[in-house]
């Protein structure tokens, strides 16, 4: 049996030695700093009623870090779903929101609402052992409502915006005695238009733009993955994981020039040895490698390029404190507008608890945040499709905080912290009276982020939660030396406050009622490189009901922009008004 067992083993590091071998030593695929990504996994059963009002903060802590699956990237700016959260950076400690899980094999959940917005998911396990889960899934979401400009010369009219977003893939995982082995495949197929707010027509004695709105832009995804980990307690350790992205546009600005297309390879390696039953020593290794294919005619600034960050490490627990100390050893080779560059950053960490339920915790950190194609086009679907974007280095991301649940029921978390970014990326408009009107350029400037937030969460039994969430942003915003009076250093499309407040409740056990609100003031846009603009304040009041008829079927409807506000999330893009969704969730 043993001989067995070894010899199963080999098999699995042959397939994936095989596997990786295609892929040269690539790089540690940071993670897009975008509240828009969703995870669908079929473990997880779809649950309406399950708001930011029901999502619990984790405790900060230095475990091992675990193989990240493939996410199912949205951006969502065009349909009623749930707005953009964090329209800034991501919190310094993630929410993670109590989901519930179904083991039942499969889900459909299907949604329909104003202006054709239509959801939909189905999934099914089709091995679901304690040894092998092989899971298929499918997901859809589209829009074609009309929008009204919210500024400038054609404000108050309406215009069509087009989105449909089909996904499908598998995923895979198979337990040895001593490891691990995944694998997994993602294919997106994406469409949409350019509606966007365009530059009036100069060549006219009418402002009529002359852009193309009604050419939808094509965006195809294809993604693998397969890594193997070590199982259970040894004294020696290992993951390898490696990762194929293919990433390509049908156009570039209008649909006579064709688009560019990505490819990214990567790989991490994890090693680590146990110095006993509290410390450890490890080091992580990550590469990302990206290169292109341009059309004949192309000066988009694209160059393939290497990104690599070691990361020695030890580690320790104590009876009340978890330390951890380390450093990031960051190269990116050259690009098209940068020469090579190396430079270093901490990775380190400690927590403490200084009660039963009470953790106060500082950490430092660093990265590289590489701006691919493929990452910008998730974050912002309206970027121009056909210029590179500088990668973001961090040499520093410190985070101080408490957290506390010493009051029954009642969670609370303060945090502040202090943030030094090269290159950071902003997204302002470039406006045309031709192709493709409106397309987000990325600006990149250095910034020094001063942080601060509250986050305050209270639940009773069953019946029901309050949660609120206050952020306060402050960016340097210092004359560019070379610019003139209206190019200045702001952090363009991001607020300098937020705030987020829900309600969930629970009238009886089979019916939930959520409220969820979210704000953020103070956001600017740098229009043509030439004037400043105050955009909208985001105020958005979204209701949802949903009742379980039993384990297999239920129903629930969704009512967004509940005050009837007029706002966008990337300039001369608005989103829908009033809005409302109703729709089936069956598990089988």
């Amino acid at each position: 049996m043993n001989v067995m067992k070894t010899l199963s083993l080999k098999k699995a590091m042959s397939l994936l030695a095989l596997l990786v071998a295609s892929l040269p030593l690539a790089a540690q695929e940071e993670q897009t700093e975008s509240a828009l990504s969703r995870e669908l996994t079929l473990e997880r059963e779809y649950n309406p009623s399950v708001q930011d009002a029901n999502k619990v903060n984790t405790l900060p802590d230095i475990k091992d870090p675990v193989v990240t699956r493939m996410s199912v990237d949205y951006a969502l700016l065009s349909t009623p779903a749930d707005p953009k959260r964090e329209i800034g950076l991501l919190p310094a400690e993630p929410i993670l929101a109590d989901m519930t899980y179904n083991h039942r094999r499969g889900y459909v959940n299907a949604g329909i609402g104003s202006s054709l917005n239509i959801n939909g998911d189905i999934g099914y396990h089709i091995l679901s052992t304690g040894k092998d889960q092989l899971n298929v899934f499918l997901s859809h979401r589209s829009t074609a409502g009309d929008r009204k400009y919210t500024e400038g010369f054609l404000k108050g009219e309406s215009v069509k915006a087009r989105v449909n977003d089909n996904l499908g893939g598998l995923d895979f995982r198979h337990a040895f005695d001593r490891s691990v082995l995944h694998l997994g495949a993602k294919y997106v197929y994406s469409s949409f238009n350019y509606y966007g707010l365009p530059s009036p027509n100069v060549l006219s004695v009418w402002p009529a733009p002359v852009v193309d709105t009604e050419t939808n832009q094509l965006r195809r995804i294809f993604t693998t993955n397969a890594g193997v980990e070590s199982r259970g307690v040894h004294p020696l350790g290992y993951l390898l994981d490696g990762n194929y992205t293919h990433f390509s546009y049908l156009y570039a600005w209008d649909e006579s020039m064709k688009g560019i297309t990505e490819q990214t390879l990567s790989t991490r390696v994890k090693l680590y040895a146990r110095l006993g039953a509290d410390k450890q020593a490890g080091v992580d290794a990550g590469f990302n490698y990206f290169f292109y294919n341009l059309p004949d005619y192309s000066t988009s600034g694209f160059k393939n390029y290497l990104e690599t960050t070691l990361t020695p490490y030890f580690r320790a627990e104590g009876d009340f404190w978890n330390l951890r100390l380390g450093a990031n050893l960051m190269f990116i080779t050259s690009t098209e507008r940068n020469p090579a560059k190396f430079f270093l950053s901490p990775h380190a960490g400690i927590d403490v608890n200084a009660g039963a339920k009470t953790v106060i915790y500082l950490k430092a950190d660093g990265g590289i945040r590489s701006n691919s194609a493929y990452q910008l086009s998730v974050e912002n679907r309206y970027t121009d499709p056909y210029r590179s974007a500088t990668p973001s280095t961090t040499p520093l991301d410190a985070v101080l905080g408490v957290r506390t649940g010493i009051v029954s029921g009642l969670h609370f978390h303060l945090f502040g912290q202090y943030k030094v970014t090269d290159d950071d990326y902003f997204f302002v408009p470039y406006l045309s009276s031709e192709g493709f009107g409106n397309l987000s350029r990325v600006l990149s400037q250095d910034f020094r982020l001063l942080r601060g937030g509250v986050e305050l969460k209270y639940s009773f039994r069953d019946l029901f939660g309050l949660s609120f969430r206050g952020i306060y942003n402050r960016w340097n915003e210092e004359a560019d030396e070379e610019g003139g009076e209206f190019v200045k250093r702001k952090a363009y499309g991001r607020p300098w406050a937020e705030l987020t407040a829900g309600a969930l409740i629970h009238p009886t056990g089979k019916l939930a009622l959520a409220l969820d609100y979210y704000l953020a003031v103070g956001r600017k846009a740098l229009v043509n490189n030439t004037r400043i603009v105050d955009m909208n304040d985001v105020c958005e009041l979204d209701f949802t009901a949903s009742y379980t008829f039993s384990e297999t079927f239920g129903v629930y409807v969704k009512m967004n922009n509940l005050l009837f506000r007029s706002y966008e999330f990337i300039y001369g893009y608005p989103l829908q008004g009033f809005g409302v969704m109703g729709g089936i969730n069956m598990n089988f």
